[in-house]
């Protein structure tokens, strides 16, 4: 016999992990900040630009306000650019239609979840998580090549790489782990199922107590003869709990004339 949790472990695992990737992948799409150009030749050395898949930005370390929507058709024309763009979208939207598939599987409202459309919901999210992976990797392996970088210039990764990566591994981790619970194994272990047996204080839990034994007196009692009461008066001695009660026992006189006489005789 098996028992289900409301929820099991596994989903709830895959329900958190997954937003918050999205969330993180989200700020790695949209923040131009996916690697930083120090010592940039002709401006100062506070100076910096912040370059991202979408936007450019000129920004100061002495000064918090930022000079955005810098044109470099160099840049935008790379190669990488172009993929991480239509990756990153992409794996925004497929997140999005995971989710739409996977919470009506989860039914968290009901005592069994659906697992084949969980786990569908689980392959979407790891495709999802994979697809921010894969221009993420891309743009760090080539950080150095990428164009509009002079060699005098010192490139550093931007925090969307960081983001963007910590997004992708929650997506992976959260997908895959929902899509094996498609399948049952290990004694339904991987969905959270238990034995009833395994689990402490069950077997007694439904078992009734053993019924009371109630002892009732025999009416199998001799029948007197000479009242009209259906018993003895016999039965009745036996059954008086006090000895005072009972009737005395019948003298037995000593008829015989040759014995000699004691005084307990006189």
């Amino acid at each position: 016999m098996k028992q289900h949790s409301r929820t099991p472990g596994i989903l709830i695992f895959g329900m958190v992990m997954v937003p918050c990737g999205w969330i993180l992948n989200l700020t790695s799409t949209v923040a131009p900040n996916w690697r930083t150009l120090h010592n940039l030749p002709n401006t100062p050395s506070d100076t910096f630009i912040q370059q991202g898949i979408w936007d450019i930005c000129r920004a100061t370390s002495t000064n918090t306000r930022e000079q955005c929507n810098l044109q470099d058709t160099t840049y935008f024309g790379n190669q990488i650019i172009e993929v991480a763009q239509g990756l990153m979208v992409a794996s925004l939207i497929l997140t999005l239609i995971g989710l739409a598939v996977a919470i009506p599987g989860v039914r968290c409202w009901r005592d069994k979840p659906n697992w084949v459309v969980a786990g569908l919901g689980g392959l979407l999210f790891f495709l999802s998580g994979v697809m921010t992976i894969i221009p993420i990797a891309w743009y760090t392996h080539i950080l150095q090549d990428v164009a509009s970088v002079t060699p005098q210039t010192d490139v550093r990764v931007g925090y969307c790489i960081i983001l963007g990566y910590i997004g992708g591994i929650f997506e992976i981790l959260g997908g895959f782990v929902m899509f094996i619970g498609i399948c049952r194994c290990c004694g339904g272990k991987n969905r959270g199922e238990r034995r009833v047996e395994e689990i402490p204080g069950a077997r007694f839990s439904h078992q009734k107590p053993p019924p009371r034994r109630i002892e009732v007196p025999s009416l199998n009692r001799a029948r007197s003869t000479a009242s009209s009461v259906a018993y003895s008066k016999d039965s009745l001695d036996e059954d008086v709990s006090f000895p005072r009660a009972k009737s005395p026992a019948p003298r037995v006189l000593n008829t015989s004339y040759g014995g000699r006489p004691y005084d307990a005789d006189l």
